[in-house]
């Protein structure tokens, strides 16, 4: 877990085995459209949570080692609520840029994917991948089931995304004085609390109640740089909730609330993770026969 580099050899090999033609996929503009077009079973096609992305009584580590010996661990939550299969579909479609324009400035960067639901309404709220480097990201990111759930209290339980980081991850980054990341995205306005004993039964802590969340903020902003996207696209509920997400979600957060589209999501998520990076990294970048990154 977390060895490996990122190339798009790898990243399009992972595809055409999952079924795609290498010509609908090769391209980013190609490949776009492709995931566009489809449903979002077609592309997340577990029908239940996969024993990998269990959150039960599991730790996620983010290791430093000798390969990358300055980890960067990002916590990507995804919104697998029923209004949010575009958002879903296009993070797998644009994740090879996402993780280029990352090497092409840092190379110790490791990924972990959830899927985020309503705590109150879903079956599996609360799914999570391991740390990883390479392709891994994506193969893990698609068995990701996508319930298509949610509930009519006009939220989903994003911050289950800061309890697992703050409760069931180890990060080598600690030791060295920095912090991880956790990027969470959806439609909707912030959850007020996370419901304690639903918590205690889907992640095996004993629940100490229901927890507040900005109680919980001031405790993961100790260990993690927290951001939100909200995702403005016609297909999903941000028209209806605009204004509460501003409310609640820019409340909280300022300016670490960025609202972009299906477009702006790879360049978002790139850009904040190099907004969190204080110092300039400065690495010899390298390139082989296929224009890949390689150190």
């Amino acid at each position: 877990m977390g060895s490996g580099a990122w190339t798009t050899t790898a990243y399009v090999d992972s595809l055409v085995d999952r079924g795609f033609s290498a010509t609908s996929v090769t391209d980013a503009s190609t490949r776009t459209a492709t995931f566009a077009a489809m449903n979002t079973s077609e592309v997340y096609t577990s029908h239940m949570v996969d024993p990998l992305l269990n959150p039960y009584k599991v730790v996620r580590e983010c290791c430093d080692s000798d390969e990358h010996p300055n980890t960067i661990p990002v916590i990507l939550g995804l919104d697998v609520t029923g209004s949010m299969g575009d958002t879903a579909k296009q993070c797998a479609a644009q994740l090879n840029e996402i993780m280029t324009g990352l090497y092409e400035k840092v190379k110790d960067i490791q990924f972990m994917t959830m899927g985020i639901g309503d705590l109150v309404f879903d079956h599996a709220p609360i799914q999570a991948s391991q740390f990883e480097s390479d392709v891994r990201i994506l193969d893990q990111m698609m068995l990701t089931y996508f319930e298509g759930g949610g509930g009519g209290n006009g939220y989903e339980s994003y911050t289950a995304a800061w309890y697992f980081g703050l409760n069931q991850c180890k990060l080598d980054c600690w030791k060295r004085g920095k912090k991880g990341i956790i990027i969470t995205m959806g439609d909707e306005p912030l959850n007020p609390y996370l419901p304690g004993g639903r918590l205690s039964q889907l992640t095996g802590i004993p629940s100490q109640g229901d927890v507040d969340t900005r109680d919980l903020y001031k405790q993961v902003c100790e260990k993690y740089d927290v951001y939100h996207i909200a995702v403005k696209d016609p297909g999903n509920s941000y028209a209806w909730y605009d204004n509460r997400i501003d409310s609640s979600w820019g409340e909280l957060l300022g300016d670490h609330l960025k609202i972009c589209t299906l477009d702006q999501l790879a360049g978002t998520i790139t850009n904040i993770v190099m907004e969190t990076q204080t110092e300039t990294v400065s690495t010899s970048v390298m390139r082989n026969e296929n224009g890949e990154i390689s150190w």
